[in-house]
C-alpha cells in the first residue's frame, strides 16, 4: 500500500510544481507553441519579461522570468549578480535553452558576451526600456547574445 503512496506523492508534487515561473518564482517546463527562430527580435521591444528555461544537472528543466533587450534585431538576456544565481552556471555547461514571448517558444543558444562596447550599447537600451539610470562604468551583470540552436 505505502509502495503507492510515495510515487503518487512525487508525482503530484511535480504537476503541482510544474508552474510557469512567475516574477521571482521559477518554474519548470515552458508551454506555448514553438516557433522558428526569428530573423528580428524587435518584437520582444511590447514584452517587459521573456521567460527562459535552462537545463540544470538533475534534468528536470528550471525556468526563470527575465528581462530582455533588443539592439539591432538581435536578442540579448543578462544576469544581475550571476555568481548569487545558479542558471548562469548551468548554461555555461548547458547553452541551449528554449525562450518564451508571450506564449510562443523559441529553441535557442546563449552565447556569452565578452565585448564591452556591445554591452554598454545593450545596457543603454535596456535602461531606456525599463526606465532605469544609464550605466555608468563597468557591470557586473553577466550577458547573453541569443542565437539559433546549431
Amino acid at each position: 500500500m505505502y509502495r503507492f503512496r510515495i510515487p503518487a506523492l512525487v508525482f503530484t508534487c511535480l504537476f503541482i510544481c510544474a508552474c510557469q515561473p512567475e516574477d521571482r518564482s521559477p518554474g519548470l517546463w515552458l508551454s506555448g507553441e514553438t516557433k522558428p527562430f526569428p530573423a528580428d527580435w524587435s518584437f520582444t521591444n511590447e514584452h517587459r519579461e521573456v521567460a527562459l528555461e535552462v537545463t540544470p544537472p538533475y534534468f528536470i528543466p528550471h525556468s526563470i522570468t527575465i528581462w530582455c533587450a533588443e539592439l539591432d534585431g538581435d536578442l540579448y538576456v543578462a544576469a544581475s549578480r550571476p555568481d548569487e544565481k545558479n542558471w548562469p552556471g548551468w548554461v555555461e555547461k548547458k547553452p541551449d535553452v528554449r525562450i518564451r514571448v508571450g506564449n510562443d517558444i523559441y529553441d535557442a543558444r546563449l552565447v556569452q558576451l565578452s565585448d564591452q562596447a556591445l554591452i554598454s550599447r545593450i545596457q543603454t537600451v535596456q535602461a531606456a526600456k525599463y526606465d532605469l539610470d544609464p550605466p555608468s562604468g563597468p557591470t557586473t551583470s553577466r550577458y547573453w547574445s541569443v542565437t539559433p540552436q546549431p
